[in-house]
Order: structure tokens, then C-alpha cells, then sequence
């Protein structure tokens, strides 16, 4: 099995249009209602319904019928967002002087002076790079940060008064099965701002990843790197990155977590990179982690680099059992930990050590 990036590089495109039906996102949660008991019937006004749960409705008096129309939450949430998604296009490096070799993809809009966070993997080969508004805008874009770990960049236009997309809150409340919409540039930079739905399919995944994603079912294609996932609140939860690519599978795609974005921007932002911290240590996952059975198992150090590692007299063949006081099985959940510090800070690990169980602090490296 395969998955590969979203940045699309073409020359000439070849596609078919399928047409799909559409769905209806309705609301979840508990409402409270004006109502009023007459005989035993209880009677509900009709301005508390549209009031609190939007939407409309009309008395056909001929029918004595009330006719009420659900609030269209997925197009409310497609015009809030799509001013804050752009569309990247720029040639390739490895193309050369050959004019119709072009890459595209999305981005979304950070800040109102014009700064686009997006994949790095969308503008780290990319030259003459152009941002493209939802307006039909263009302006020069230049790539001002970069970190490949967790595929994240920022590109300045120069541009005022742009919409800054609602990124989600952190900590993030998500539910697997909650609806989402996917907005980018699928296949052809004509497609710019094309909206898809679907659900929120998984959180916390592993896939060749640095950090932890999620995952949805919403088509992603190649092009719609970059650009957000989004709840029904209009808030980006995700910046949509790979997909899954093989014979008999669907709907497999993956986003960076908000809170991971939020993390890589503000570090961008303060440092010019980021300040990635590290214990110091090759680790390797059991059997159980690697093939994604639940486990407890610990982490084995497979060598010592870094030098708070050393000196905290940490051997080949340890095993780590928890990290800042908190358990971990995977390598994966280790990084997300070192997220809330940086090199030179100290930490506690539990190591299982020539049969020993010891508590050590080591001052965390910078990684490699």
C-alpha cells in the first residue's frame, strides 16, 4: 500500500466527471424549546424552532400544515470558509524551462496581512510561486518557513485585509462521525475551492507520520494539500495532507490536527523554525505497536546520540516506560509529549534499566 502527497505536478490531464448525490448534515445535541401543554398535547411554537434550531418555516393555512425547512448547514459552512482558502500554483524545480509542467495545491489564510499556511510538501520544489484568492486574485508568493517533519510551511503574498480562516480551539473537542468538509483544488487548478463532505473517520492515527492525524472519508485528491478540513462550526480542525492510493481502497484520507498547526505557526513566528526537542535516543516500537494491536508495552533505546541523554547514563537495550510522567507505547506518542517542550528543558523518563525501574531526568536535545 501506498500513500503520496497531494501536490499535483501535470502537463496534460486526462479525467472523467462522475455525478454524486449530495447529503444532508443535520443538527446534533439536545434543544430546548419554547412549548406549552393543551389536553395533553404538547405544542411547540414555531419561532422557538427557526429560532433555535435556524432554518424556516411557512403555515399553509389551506392545509393547516407547517412546512419547516432545515438550516443548510454544510453551504453555511462552505461560504464562511471559502474566502479563507487559496489555491498555490508554481512550476516544479525538476521540471525545468518546460513552460506547461506545472505543481498546484491550497492553502489557508493564517493572517490578514497575508500569510498562507500550507503543506510543506506543496512549495518545497516550487518556483514562481503564484497565490490565487477566492476572488480570482493573484498575487507573488514566497515560501518564508518550512519544516518537512510535519509537512507544514508558511508563504507570504502581499496582500491586507484578507479573511483569516477560524481555526479550531485547542485542546480539540472532536467526535469520530461528526461532519466535515474538505475544501481545496482537486486535479485542475480550475477547480479552485471545490467543497467535499464526509465524516470525521478516525483521530489519533499513525501513518508515516511524525505527529498524529486525522482521519476522513471526505474525497481528498491530488491538489486540496494544503487546505483545510472543517466542522460544522465553520472551524478548520485540519490542514488536509495524504491519502491512501491502492486497488480496493476508498475514502482514506489524512489531516494535520489543528493544534499541531497552531504549534508549527507560532513557532515559525518565533523562532524562524521549529524548536524540536528530543530525548536524545534512537527508539524502536514492539511487535504490538508496530502492527497497531492495543499495548503497553515499552519502547526499546536502540542507541544514545544526544548528550542529556548520555549524561543521564542511558543505555542501548533500556526500555522507556513513560515520558514526563506519562505513559507511552509509541514513538508517535513520545513526539506529541515533546510538543509542550523545548531543547534544552529537562524531563523525567521511567527506564527499565539492567533490571532495574528508575526515574531519570535528561535535558532534552534539539532533534536531527
Amino acid at each position: 500500500m501506498k500513500h503520496r502527497g497531494l501536490r499535483l505536478v501535470l502537463v496534460i490531464i486526462a479525467g472523467a466527471l462522475f455525478m454524486t448525490g449530495t447529503a444532508l448534515a443535520g443538527s446534533s445535541g439536545a434543544a430546548k424549546l419554547d412549548a406549552k401543554v393543551i389536553n395533553g398535547e404538547v405544542y411547540i411554537k414555531a419561532s422557538s424552532l427557526t429560532k433555535t434550531l435556524g432554518g424556516s418555516g411557512v403555515y399553509d393555512a389551506k392545509t393547516q400544515s407547517y412546512n419547516y425547512t432545515p438550516k443548510s448547514e454544510v453551504p453555511d459552512v462552505i461560504k464562511k470558509v471559502s474566502p479563507s482558502v487559496v489555491g498555490i500554483i508554481g512550476k516544479p524545480a525538476e521540471y525545468g524551462d518546460n513552460r506547461f509542467a506545472l505543481a498546484h495545491g491550497t492553502g489557508v489564510i493564517w493572517k490578514a496581512d497575508g500569510w498562507i499556511v500550507t503543506n510543506a510538501h506543496v512549495v518545497k520544489d516550487m518556483n514562481n510561486i503564484v497565490v490565487v484568492t477566492s476572488d480570482g486574485k493573484q498575487y507573488e508568493g514566497k515560501r518564508v518557513n518550512i519544516d518537512e517533519t510535519s509537512d507544514l510551511a508558511l508563504v507570504k503574498i502581499n496582500a491586507t485585509k484578507l479573511k483569516p480562516a477560524a481555526f479550531a480551539p485547542v485542546p480539540l473537542q472532536l467526535q469520530v462521525g461528526e461532519t466535515v468538509v474538505a475544501i481545496g483544488t482537486p486535479v485542475s487548478f480550475s477547480l479552485r475551492n471545490t467543497a467535499t463532505t464526509g465524516i470525521l473517520s478516525g483521530m489519533n492515527r499513525s501513518v508515516s507520520s511524525y505527529y498524529k492525524l486525522l482521519q476522513t472519508d471526505a474525497a481528498i485528491n491530488p491538489g486540496n494539500s494544503g487546505g483545510p478540513l472543517v466542522n460544522l462550526k465553520g472551524e478548520v480542525v485540519g490542514i488536509n495532507s495524504m491519502k491512501f492510493v491502492s486497488d480496493g481502497v476508498e475514502s482514506l484520507g489524512f489531516s494535520i490536527p489543528a493544534d499541531t498547526v497552531r504549534y508549527v505557526v507560532n513557532q515559525f513566528f518565533k523562532y524562524g523554525k521549529v524548536k524540536r526537542p528530543s530525548l536524545g535516543i534512537e527508539l524502536e516500537e514492539s511487535w504490538s505497536a508496530l502492527v497497531g494491536l492495543p499495548t503497553t508495552e515499552p519502547l526499546e533505546i536502540k542507541s544514545v546520540w544526544g548528550s542529556g541523554a548520555k549524561q543521564a547514563n542511558l543505555h542501548e537495550g533500556d526500555q522507556i516506560y513513560s515520558v514526563g510522567g506519562k505513559q507511552v507505547s509509541s514513538i508517535v506518542e513520545v513526539n506529541e509529549l515533546l510538543k509542550a517542550y523545548l531543547p534544552g528543558q529537562q524531563i523525567e523518563v521511567l527506564v527499565q534499566s539492567e533490571g532495574d525501574l528508575v526515574t531519570k531526568k535528561l535535558t532534552l536535545s534539539e532533534a536531527k
